[in-house]
């Protein structure tokens, strides 16, 4: 989880699965988007790698469809299309006003580039990112 100050964004982020059965928008950033190393989210995945933004949960909803919701550990639930099995989301039950959306189903990802890599103490050894990004073994520092 990646929090922060909130802020609106000037259109709404929007995105979904890949075949188009669960939508999804928000409002509001609650902290700058990151890469995710950590094993729980390449197993959910199939990646080595997760880009993730966080948003604020009262500026969320899924508009189209419902997602499967599962929990990937005690504290973790995630969200996937039952229909084609885009991972959606995450979220800790320690971040109630926060929840994580994978990157990659935005319907614009460009626009919202990480700024770092978290929980790199689990990067697989053979993947190099040159990015010259801020790297943190676990959780990134608190603000």
């Amino acid at each position: 989880m990646l929090l922060g100050e909130g802020r609106a964004v000037s259109a709404p982020i929007a995105g979904g699965c890949l075949c188009g059965a669960v939508r999804y928008c928000a409002t509001r950033i609650a902290a700058a988007a990151a890469y995710c190393h950590c094993r729980t989210c390449r197993r959910a995945s199939g990646a080595p790698v997760v880009a993730w933004i966080t948003v604020a949960r009262d500026g969320f909803e899924f508009v189209r469809g419902t997602p499967r919701s599962y929990r990937s550990s005690e504290h973790v639930s995630r969200t996937f299309c039952p229909t084609c099995g885009t991972p959606l989301s995450y979220a800790h039950d320690a971040y109630p006003d926060a929840l994580d959306l994978t990157t990659a189903s935005l319907d614009d990802p460009g626009s919202f580039p990480p700024s770092d890599h978290v929980w790199t103490s689990h990067a697989i050894d053979w993947l190099r990112l040159d990015d010259g990004l801020p790297r943190y073994p676990e959780f990134r520092p608190r603000t």
